[in-house]
C-alpha cells in the first residue's frame, strides 16, 4: 500500500521543524582569512579548512551550513570562522538542566571556531539563537563597531555584539528630535522677565519628548546677551541668556547657531553664546571664536555610533566679516570648501547631519538657492539635512543618487519659538528621524514631522504647543 502524504499535512510536518524553511539561500564558495594562511569552502551545505593547502577540519556531519564569515569579531588580531547553520535539535552537547529531552526538529544556530595555526576549535556554539536568519554579515569599519547583522527572511536587521561569551543582541538606533527656529522676540523675553521666574515655560511642552529622543536639537536664531541693556528684538537681536539657561535646562543636546541673526551682536555676541553652551555641555555648532582655527563640525556618539554634524546659514545679513573673522560664522558660500567638510567629517564618523539656514521666508517651497546645494549635499552622500530660516514648513522628502545613496531633506521646520504675527508663521514641527548601522553604513530607518503651534495664552502668555497644527 503506497503512503500517501497530503498538502495539509506536509505543512504541519514543516511548521514543526520536521523540514528546512524554503527561504534558506545555501551559499558556496570558497573564502580566506586576512592572513591568506586558510581557505575555506562551502559547498553543498558541509565546510572544509585547508591551512597552507594542507587540509585541517571538516563541518560536522550533523550540521547543514548555510553561510560562513571569517572575521576578528573579538578584535584579538585572529580571525574567527563563523558558521550560520543548521542541525536537528536547539541545544549542543550541554543543555539546561530543566530540558529533558532535546528536539528531533531543525532549528538554526552560529557556531564560532578559532583558528589558530594549524587547528580549527569550537569557541561558541549557540543553543537556538531566537529567531530565523536569511543573512549575515559582518563589518569591522566605523558604523558597526564590531556588530554582527542579522537580517530575516522579511528583511529586517538586528545587531549583535561580541560578549566574552558570546553574542549579545543590543539596540544600536539612535533617535534625533530636531526643533526650528528659537526666534526669541521682545514680547518673548519681556514677559519671561517680568512675569515668569525663569524660561523654561517656553520648553515645558516638549521636555518629555526631549528626553525619549537620543540628541535633541534647536536652532538658537539669535545670540545671546549677559548685559540687559543689551536686550533687542527685532530687526537687531539680543537675547537675554537666561532663555540660554531654559535651553540647557530642557536637556538639548546641541544647538545651531549659524543664522542670518548670528553677528547681530558682534563678535562679542560669538563669544558669549559660544561660551555659554559649550560651558554647559551642549555642542554650539555653526559659530566659533576667532582664536579657533576652522571646526567645520563637531561629532557627537551615541550607541557606539559617531555622528558629525554641520551647520551653515546663507549669510549674515549683509555684516561684513575682517580678515581675522572670517571662520566665526560657517557660511554656506564656498562649495569647494564645503565639499572638503563634508569630506573630512564622513571619513571621522559613522553618519553625516548638515544643518542649513537658508532659504526665503514665508515660502512654503525650496527655491532655486536650496535645490542648488541639497544636490551638492546628495553628491556628497550626507545622509540627513534639516532646514531652517523661512518661518514656516516646507515638505520633507527622501532622495536618492545615482550611487544609490539616499539622504533625508527637511527644506524646513519652520518656528519653535516667535513672536511672528502671520499666521502661517504660527505653525512649526518637529523633525524626528532615526539611525541604524547596516552592514554597509548606516541607514535612516524611520523618519517624519510632528506638528508644533505657537500659541499666546490670555494675560499675555507665551507657550509651543506640541501636537497642534
Amino acid at each position: 500500500m503506497a503512503l500517501v502524504i497530503t498538502g495539509a499535512v506536509l505543512y504541519v510536518l514543516w511548521e514543526k521543524g520536521t523540514f528546512l524553511p524554503r527561504w534558506i539561500v545555501w551559499e558556496e564558495g570558497d573564502i580566506s582569512d586576512a592572513s591568506g594562511d586558510y581557505e575555506i569552502s562551502l559547498a553543498g551545505g558541509n565546510v572544509s579548512v585547508d591551512y597552507r593547502e594542507s587540509k585541517v577540519w571538516d563541518s560536522p556531519k550533523n550540521v547543514k551550513v548555510q553561510q560562513i564569515l571569517s572575521c576578528d569579531m573579538d578584535y584579538d588580531g585572529r580571525e574567527e570562522l563563523i558558521l550560520l547553520c543548521w542541525k536537528r535539535g536547539r541545544f549542543g552537547k550541554y543543555k539546561p538542566f530543566w530540558i529533558k529531552e532535546d528536539e528531533e526538529n531543525w532549528s538554526q544556530h552560529i557556531f564560532v571556531y578559532e583558528m589558530e595555526h594549524d587547528k580549527v576549535t569550537p569557541k561558541w556554539m549557540s543553543s537556538y539563537i531566537g529567531q530565523d536568519v536569511a543573512q549575515l554579515a559582518f563589518d569591522g569599519g566605523k558604523a558597526s563597531a564590531g556588530r554582527l547583522f542579522l537580517t530575516d527572511p522579511d528583511g529586517e536587521i538586528s545587531c549583535w555584539r561580541w560578549e566574552s561569551w558570546g553574542f549579545a543582541k543590543e539596540e544600536a538606533e539612535v533617535s534625533f528630535a530636531v526643533f526650528g527656529d528659537n526666534l526669541i522676540h521682545e514680547p518673548i523675553y519681556t514677559y519671561g522677565l517680568n512675569h515668569q521666574e525663569n524660561f523654561d515655560f517656553l520648553y515645558d511642552s516638549v521636555r518629555d519628548v526631549i528626553e525619549e529622543n537620543d540628541i535633541a536639537v534647536i536652532n538658537q536664531e539669535t545670540p545671546l546677551e549677559t548685559d540687559p541693556k543689551e536686550y533687542s528684538g527685532y530687526p537687531v537681536f539680543g537675547t537675554p541668556v537666561q532663555v540660554g539657561e531654559a535651553v540647557v535646562n530642557a536637556g538639548f543636546d546641541v544647538v545651531t547657531c549659524a543664522t542670518n541673526h548670528a553677528l547681530d551682536r558682534g563678535s562679542e555676541g560669538i563669544h558669549t553664546t559660544k561660551e555659554f553652551f559649550t560651558g554647559n555641555d551642549i555642542l554650539c555648532l555653526g559659530i566659533q571664536t576667532s582664536e579657533e582655527e576652522r571646526k567645520p563640525f563637531e561629532i557627537i556618539m551615541r550607541n557606539d555610533m559617531k555622528f558629525a554634524l554641520l551647520n551653515y546659514t546663507y549669510g549674515i545679513n549683509g555684516i561684513s566679516l575682517s580678515e581675522e573673522h572670517l571662520h566665526m560664522v560657517h557660511l554656506l558660500a564656498d562649495e569647494a570648501q564645503i565639499r572638503e567638510d563634508i569630506r573630512r567629517a564622513k571619513e571621522e564618523a559613522d553618519a553625516v547631519v548638515v544643518f542649513v539656514h537658508w532659504g526665503t521666508e514665508n515660502a512654503e517651497e525650496p527655491d532655486a538657492f536650496q535645490e542648488r546645494w541639497t544636490d551638492v549635499f546628495l553628491d556628497c552622500r550626507v545622509d540627513v539635512v534639516v532646514g531652517t530660516h523661512p518661518h514656516v514648513l516646507q515638505p520633507y522628502e527622501v532622495l536618492e543618487s545615482m550611487d544609490g545613496h539616499r539622504m533625508l531633506v527637511y527644506y524646513s521646520i519652520g518656528n519653535f519659538v516667535s513672536a511672528q504675527p502671520e499666521k502661517s508663521c504660527v505653525k512649526g514641527g518637529m523633525a524626528h528621524f532615526t539611525i541604524a548601522p547596516v552592514p554597509d553604513g548606516v541607514k535612516v530607518t524611520e523618519y517624519g514631522l510632528s506638528p508644533l503651534a505657537i500659541q499666546w495664552q490670555k494675560g499675555g502668555g507665551y507657550a509651543p504647543v506640541f501636537g497642534k497644527e
